[in-house]
C-alpha cells in the first residue's frame, strides 16, 4: 500500500508501482492539485488552476495560478509546481497532475509549460484531470510531439561542419 507522510510544503507518496503509479497515488496526486487549485490568484480571467508533481524520490511540490495586472507577468500553476520543486534540488519527475474547474472537459497545459515540462524529459505522465477527480493521462511528449529539448543543443549544427574553402 501506498504510505503518505506530510511534511511543511512536500508531500511524499509511497509508490512501489515505480513507473506505473497506483490508483491510489493518482487519485492523491490529483487530489494534491485540486487543493492547490484553491490558493490560485485569477482575479483577471477567473481561471483558477492548481498542479502537483511528484519526483522521482516520490515528493509532491504544488503549485497554482498567479496572475498579474500586467498580463504577461503571470505564472501558471504547472511551472510553479515545477520551479517549487527544482528551487529544492529535484530535477527528475514521474508525473505532474493539474486541475481546473473546467467540468465539460479536461484541463489542458498551455504551450509554454509543454516546453516548460519538456525540459525535464520527454517520457514522464501527464494527468489531465476534472474537478470530479475523472483524469485522462498522457506523457509530455504526447502532449508536444516532435519537441525540443536540452539534447538538441548538442546536435550538429551548420557552423559546426568545417571550411572547406
Amino acid at each position: 500500500m501506498d504510505q503518505v507522510k506530510f511534511s511543511r510544503e512536500v508531500m511524499h507518496i509511497k509508490d512501489r508501482g515505480s513507473r506505473h503509479l497506483s490508483q491510489e497515488t493518482v487519485k492523491k496526486l490529483i487530489h494534491r492539485s485540486q487543493e492547490a487549485k484553491k490558493q490560485a490568484y485569477s482575479p483577471y480571467s477567473k481561471f483558477r488552476v492548481g498542479a502537483a508533481i511528484l519526483t522521482t524520490d516520490n515528493c509532491v511540490f504544488t503549485g497554482c495560478n498567479v496572475e498579474n495586472a500586467c498580463y504577461n507577468l503571470g505564472v501558471c500553476a504547472e511551472r510553479n509546481a515545477i520551479s517549487k520543486a527544482v528551487s529544492e534540488g529535484y530535477r527528475n519527475f514521474t508525473a505532474i497532475a493539474i486541475a481546473s474547474d473546467l467540468d465539460d472537459q479536461f484541463i489542458s497545459p498551455c504551450g509554454g509549460c509543454r516546453q516548460f515540462m519538456r525540459e525535464f524529459g520527454p517520457n514522464w505522465d501527464v494527468y489531465l484531470s476534472k474537478p470530479d477527480g475523472s483524469y485522462l493521462k498522457m506523457t509530455v511528449d504526447e502532449l508536444l510531439p516532435t519537441s525540443f529539448g536540452p539534447e538538441d543543443l548538442a546536435m550538429k549544427k551548420v557552423f559546426d561542419i568545417p571550411n572547406e574553402y
